[in-house]
């Protein structure tokens, strides 16, 4: 046999330049900063909501890979499918035939989604929004599109424009020509409405940048508001979506918001194979592909794959056969009530917020004068500091990952795969409390990283 390819002597043979290899060959600072904050783990392997390094430590996983791994690492009905699919050499991608498995996933994802009608297939969540603001612009005839302070919904150029967060803007313009309320606001939405240029709103039920809910009712009042004057609701389900709150999707904790398009990604791959999902009325898309001579007018290379769509297929019916969704909505419950039961009794915990397992712990300025000061120095440098004093113990003393949950923010978001169980809550909580006793206590390493971080930040104006 000629080309012969040995994957497992290869990462026996050079694994251990992972971080060389990085620093030397892609960005050049991730590589930097773990070592600063000593993330510069070596994991060998990794099953459900854990990590395993090579001295067989388990690490407790509340990142999800940023929510990609809903069911976990390497779920085993998941990795059959796609065994399955590579054995059956389908004649992918010709381009010129239709393949059933698209379709029989389009089905499956609609069926959550009973008043839309069509399905389009990228590769990420970034595309996914993408595709959103090119179809809400073709449909309507209008070219801006509304979209949250603080929102995140992508960093290629058309969903970097709907990004609320000026630290990705910033050297990437100019932009494409949206506009940014506060999410919530709706004199604001009304007044850029009254415009008559608005193609869409883009919206996260739950923004992820700080874990931030859409007021009771907000997503409601919108809709009626941009369809009375000829707009779309988009909603952005790329990281809410497929379970993450305790429902399929994040909009439906609110009686009768049906958008036009709805945005999914990340758990749907089963953490394999890169997939988007793009859902929308069929009036939408028959604007889109308004002819045959448009019929390629929007595609894309590797979509709608057999892999992925195998994976996405496998992903929903583990969801449907393992209750997937009530779980969350149980087992988040009982994580949020527990990180709740805290707040009364560390002055350095402000609040927790959040639906079913996508959870913000936001910590703000205590009240005693010792603690104060220290918050005081900390913030005077660069607001986050003290998040990611928290999050680096959780991962040093405890192996937990987190999360800092955006640039100068002092919150920890925790998304989980969504099979974590009463033991790895019980886990995280026992950490968290022994990690707040330590900041509590005034002194000791966690307040000494601390002056570290300080000193970095400082350097870095």
């Amino acid at each position: 046999m000629t080309g012969e390819f040995d994957l497992r002597a290869l990462l026996a043979e050079r694994g251990g330049e992972r971080y060389e290899l990085h620093a030397r060959h892609l960005n050049h600072q991730l590589p930097r900063m773990l070592h600063t904050i000593g993330f510069d783990k070596v994991y060998e392997r990794a099953e459900g909501a854990h990590f395993w390094d090579a001295d067989g430590a388990d690490y407790l996983d509340m990142l999800a890979g940023f929510g990609v791994m809903g069911l976990g690492r390497h779920h085993p009905v998941v990795r059959k499918a796609l065994h399955d699919v590579l054995d059956a050499q389908l004649a992918d991608l010709t381009r010129f035939d239709c393949q059933p498995l698209p379709g029989l996933l389009a089905e499956r994802l609609l069926a959550h989604s009973p008043h839309l009608d069509r399905v389009f297939f990228g590769n990420s969540g970034t595309e996914a929004v993408e595709t959103a603001l090119k179809f809400a612009r073709c449909a309507t005839g209008r070219p801006r599109v509304l979209y949250c302070s603080h929102a995140f919904h992508g960093l290629t150029t058309g969903s970097l424009s709907v990004n609320g967060e000026d630290g990705f803007r910033d050297g990437f313009g100019p932009l494409l020509p949206d506009t940014a309320i506060g999410l919530g606001d709706l004199d604001a939405l009304e007044r850029e409405l009254r415009k008559g240029d608005v193609a869409a709103f883009v919206v996260e039920p739950i923004q992820g940048k700080g874990v931030l809910e859409s007021p009771p009712g907000f997503l409601r009042a919108a809709q009626e508001l941009l369809h009375r004057h000829g707009a779309l609701l988009i909603a952005d389900e790329v990281q809410t979506g497929l379970g993450r709150t305790g429902d399929f999707y994040a909009y439906q904790h609110e009686e009768g918001v049906e958008p036009d398009l709805v945005c999914v990604a990340k758990a749907l791959s089963g953490g394999y194979v890169p997939v988007g999902a793009t859902l929308g009325r069929d009036w939408i898309f028959k604007k889109v592909y308004l002819s045959m001579d448009r019929v390629l007018v929007h595609s894309a290379s590797f979509g709608a794959n057999a892999q992925a769509m195998a994976a996405g297929l496998a992903v929903l019916s583990v969801m449907e056969a393992e209750g997937t969704v009530a779980h969350v909505r149980r087992i988040g419950g009982l994580l949020s009530s527990r990180l709740r039961e805290l707040v009364p009794r560390y002055e350095l915990l402000k609040e927790i917020r959040g639906r079913g397992l996508m959870i913000g712990i936001e910590f703000g300025r205590p009240s005693s004068l010792g603690l104060r000061s220290r918050w005081t120095m900390l913030q005077a440098a660069r607001k986050g500091l003290f998040a990611q004093m928290v999050v680096v113990p959780l991962l040093q003393r405890h192996r937990i990952l987190t999360q800092v949950s955006g640039d100068h923010l002092e919150v920890i978001k925790l998304i989980p795969p969504l099979v974590v169980d009463e033991a790895d809550v019980d886990r995280f909580v026992t950490a968290f409390t022994a990690v707040m006793d330590d900041a509590h206590g005034g002194g000791g390493l966690m307040w000494d990283f601390g002056k570290t971080l300080v000193k970095q930040a400082v350097a870095q104006r």
